[in-house]
């Protein structure tokens, strides 16, 4: 695993490089991975406003940055994530502003696709869902604890999606799910995450 580790952040990006990639891929009409349909493009063209969005006027709690930049030790938060991903566009902002204020915690992102090995051990009800947060001791690159692959709610509109017999098409769906992040405004994500914090701390 831990050579696995070292591979994948030696792999990594900034969120900074990301953006631009996601910049890069919009303006030449592609996306990330191996499907480059006219959906996914498409997804990755709205995901890149999300993002930009988010970055302007997502407002992350005090607490939340409180609780994680009081943890004892140094972090490397790699994350899992595609362009296309409508989940990640609304949670990977997020991430990077928490990190942006922690002194002893940086972040590094890796493509899905590109990666499918490292996928496979963080799989979700076991489902390649992303985004994947994956909390490493930065010294060691032991696994303190993982994240995602989205929040509660809305990991319960994909499970009743995914078991309904008779589903909508896709794309009517992730407009339900956007509706759902769109409203929320980041406050379960960041509920969750200050969650995850305060159990970082119980064992730290």
């Amino acid at each position: 695993m831990k050579a696995l580790l070292q591979r994948s952040l030696a792999e990594g990006m900034s969120y900074a490089t990301y953006y631009e990639l996601m910049q890069e891929l919009v303006e030449a009409g592609k996306t990330t991975g191996p499907n480059q349909s006219e959906s996914m493009v498409h997804y990755t063209k709205m995901n890149l406003q999300r993002m930009k969005r988010l970055g302007k006027k997502a407002s992350i709690q005090p607490a939340l940055i409180e609780a994680f930049a009081a943890l004892p030790g140094q972090y490397i938060w790699l994350v899992i994530t595609e362009a296309w991903c409508g989940d990640a566009a609304q949670i990977v902002p997020i991430f990077d502003a928490i990190v942006q204020e922690l002194p002893n915690t940086e972040m590094s992102l890796v493509l899905r696709d590109e990666l499918p090995e490292l996928m496979d051990e963080f799989l979700t009800n076991g489902a390649r869902a992303i985004p994947k947060l994956i909390v490493l001791e930065k010294e060691t690159l032991e696994v303190v604890t993982t994240w995602g692959a989205r929040p509660a709610p809305a990991q319960e509109l994909v499970n009743a999606y995914k078991a309904d017999p008779n589903p909508p098409p896709y794309s009517e769906f992730s407009v339900t799910l956007q509706k759902w992040y769109n409203k929320d405004k980041t406050v379960t994500t960041q509920a969750e995450l200050l969650d995850l914090a305060a159990s970082l701390a119980a064992i730290a």
